[in-house]
């Protein structure tokens, strides 16, 4: 009888494991990723690097497909089309993150820094909290995107701020607030989506527009805008978000890999992108660019002025506050950075 319970109940087990589910296999997660930038562009073939990354490294688990150039449209549809679940994730201008939360603004602020060391050290210290803030509206910041620094290009040439004032500038569109804080501080802002900068160009729409040479060159707007001065406004700070929703959808297995994938692309345009900026200025000369320099001590002056209006009316007081320790912080400590 003993030998007979024990046969039964080996039985009962085997019909029970049979019955049991398989244990589910990791599912594939597909995103589609929209962007402006150019198609073939250093950023688009580091985008497209990030997803072939993450399917080798997750087995085919983990699917991007890039969607280059604007063709899902200018960066606030993106947004609306992330938040619908149309796309999964986008790779930003400081437009679009200032769209998600007007702290990444911060980024925006004319002369604020002065080189790419300083703007490194500064962006390492404001991640944690720029990733918060994002967070709690449905996103996560998965990587820091390097896009140059904002020269001015134009028809005609531009040394003085009245110069500057006198054209009507780019602005993009899809941003209001900044739209209206050109127009308060004296300058003729014009907003288009980027796709329609060459066709403004051409029509008279627009006279200048801020962009980093690397883009000038990738857009061939220097043909219409044969004048740079060249004065540094800003650094060109972009990112790539995931919705969070999309986000735990992921195995935290793969979003480690997709993480990993995501930190070599930042920094391989942390590396790459200021040679490239510096190689397109240079290239551009030879098809008929002309360098022009700031004259007289009004940009100094302008500059704190625009910095000052940006406090706590485009950037939030704390943000704004925090860039500006850490800044001052990296000047005290190492007060020569790596020229821009």
């Amino acid at each position: 009888m003993w030998k007979s319970w024990r046969l039964g109940s080996l039985v009962l087990t085997l019909a029970v494991l049979a019955l049991a589910p398989a244990p589910l296999a990791q599912s594939v997660v597909a995103l589609k990723l929209a962007t402006v930038v150019p198609d073939g562009s250093i950023w688009d073939k580091n985008l497209k690097q990030m997803a072939a990354g993450w399917k080798q490294g997750t087995a085919d688990r983990g699917q991007v497909t890039v969607f280059s150039g604007g063709s899902q449209g200018d960066e606030p549809t993106v947004l609306r089309k992330i938040r619908l679940d149309a796309l999964q994730g986008a790779s930003l201008t400081v437009v679009g993150l200032a769209n998600i939360d007007g702290a990444f603004n911060v980024f925006n602020m004319p002369f604020f820094f002065e080189s790419y060391d300083e703007l490194n050290a500064v962006v390492e210290k404001l991640t944690p909290v720029l990733r918060q803030r994002a967070d709690a509206k449905g996103f996560v910041l998965l990587n820091w995107g390097h896009g140059g620094w904002l020269q001015v290009f134009s028809k005609r040439p531009v040394r003085t701020v009245a110069d500057l004032k006198g054209l009507k500038l780019w602005t993009t569109a899809g941003d209001d607030r900044m739209t209206q804080w050109y127009k308060t501080n004296g300058f003729q802002p014009r907003a288009m989506p980027i796709a329609d900068v060459l066709t403004g160009l051409t029509t008279g729409m627009i006279d200048a527009l801020p962009t980093p040479p690397l883009g000038a060159m990738a857009f061939q707007w220097n043909r219409y805008a044969p004048y740079m001065l060249d004065i540094g406004l800003a650094p060109v700070v972009g990112a790539t978000v995931i919705s969070k929703r999309t986000w735990m959808r992921i195995s935290e297995a793969d979003r480690a890999t997709l993480q990993q994938s995501a930190l070599e692309v930042e920094k391989r345009l942390q590396a790459d992108v200021p040679k490239q900026d510096r190689f397109a200025v240079g290239l551009m000369q030879t098809q008929g660019l002309t360098l022009t320099k700031a004259e007289g001590p009004e940009w100094k002056a302008e500059a704190e002025t625009l910095a000052k209006t940006m406090r706590g009316e485009m950037v939030p007081q704390d943000i704004f506050d925090l860039a500006l320790r850490e800044r001052d912080a990296f000047r005290q400590r190492k007060p020569a950075g790596v020229a821009r």
